[in-house]
């Protein structure tokens, strides 16, 4: 019998651990950039799961490869090899250009595992070159190691003591970054556009100094990728855009539209730093995942899917900066890129996310007065205008 959502919510205040802000709505299921509560109510939804569900909900190719998969084998060991496993690996290293993939769970694992790759890469060089430079306003995840590497505070308190080895600069300044730099670095460890700090996309020429004075000072540049990559910019990778290569890039949230998995994909210089026994995970990789991610992959190959993002990215962008022309006092920049757009306010946004949802539309708000647009890749421009049109009527109480 179902339970009515007071019963649920009343279920979940006894037994769930409270850490999440949640809203007052019991999700039932979801169709494309849909999803339905358990009255039924259609809700666009224009945060995807937080950039994971690239494919939206219920996507065919999608469910298949995993009802498959799961009637095949859910998981077995990373002792023993497994085919789907060895595809998605020898995908990823195509596509980025890299050398060698490991799977683990989540963003924070593969972010995790490329702070150890790093410091085991300059450990065999020199034992002293411990430092880690990450920015202001990062988000790297919730361990203790990413949680230092995470660049806000307001994360770290009542959490130390903190891992050592972790110092912080200016965002899309270069020259913070040349000052911070020393023989000492073992890494840097940046996003291509920060998306949990508020959608913050860095100034031209930046990323071609990161990677000189990466290689200048002998220290990997590690790119966490986990919000922008996945086609989500418009290219499968970001720093596409900017024409660089990292030594390390990290992957998770959409790179199986839902089923947990995490990735980090190394140079052959820098993965070599690593051998039997130095890093591991029991569930990371398992057939399950990788099914999914390889029917995720498959769709993002196809010779249209990534102009489809740009072109849509484009359009969404230009309807956001009307509304900015239209509530100028409100909405002071509208940035990012692709699918990963931002709507800087003058006031904090989680009631505009209250009034957006009552209304029929899931949204998000990060940085307290950033309102966060991460759709699933499949979004059209008709559902596009639907959004603005609930922006349109939703903001003018608070301009």
């Amino acid at each position: 019998m179902r339970e009515t959502d007071e019963e649920i919510y009343a279920k979940d205040k006894a037994s769930y651990l409270p850490v999440f802000a949640r809203y007052g709505i019991v999700l039932d299921h979801g169709a494309g950039v849909c999803v339905y509560d358990t009255k039924g109510r259609r809700y666009l939804d224009f945060l995807g799961g937080i950039a994971v569900n690239v494919l939206g909900h219920a996507y065919p190719t999608l469910v298949r490869a995993i009802a498959e998969q799961a009637e095949r084998m859910i998981h077995c060991s990373n002792l023993y090899y497994t085919q789907v496993q060895a595809d998605v690996a020898a995908r990823l290293t195509r596509i980025s250009g890299l050398g060698k993939v490991f799977f683990g769970n989540s963003g924070a694992e593969a972010n995790e595992g490329a702070i150890k790759l790093a410091r085991k890469y300059a450990w065999r060089k020199n034992p002293e070159k411990i430092e880690i430079i990450t920015a202001h306003h990062s988000f790297h995840g919730r361990t203790l190691a990413t949680l230092t590497a995470t660049g806000q505070p307001k994360y770290q308190e009542g959490f130390g003591p903190l891992p050592g080895g972790f110092t912080y600069v200016a965002y899309g300044d270069s020259d913070a970054l040349k000052a911070q730099m020393s023989d000492k670095t073992c890494a840097v460890l940046l996003e291509t556009i920060q998306g949990e700090g508020g959608v913050h996309v860095p100034p031209a020429g930046y990323w071609k100094r990161v990677r000189a004075l990466c290689d200048q000072y002998d220290a990997c540049l590690i790119l966490d990728e986990i919000q922008s990559g996945m086609g989500r910019t418009g290219t499968f990778f970001a720093y596409e855009g900017v024409d660089i290569q990292p030594d390390i890039v990290t992957l998770a949230k959409g790179l199986a539209g839902g089923v947990p998995i995490g990735a980090f994909i190394a140079s052959d210089k820098v993965a070599a730093a690593f051998g039997l026994g130095d890093h591991g995970s029991t569930f990371g990789g398992n057939p399950l995942a990788c099914a999914a991610a390889l029917a995720v992959l498959d769709e993002l190959e196809k010779p249209d899917f990534l102009l489809h993002v740009q072109e849509t990215g484009r359009y969404f962008k230009r309807q956001l900066e009307k509304l900015q022309q239209k509530y100028s006092h409100l909405i002071l920049q509208v940035r990012g890129q692709g699918l990963l757009l931002g709507v800087q306010l003058s006031k904090p946004g989680r009631e505009i996310v209250n009034a957006c949802l009552t209304e029929g539309a899931i949204i998000n708000c990060t940085a307290e007065n950033v309102l966060r647009f991460v759709p699933p890749l499949i979004v059209n421009k008709g559902q596009i205008d639907e959004l603005i049109t609930i922006l349109d009527r939703v903001l003018p109480a608070f301009a």
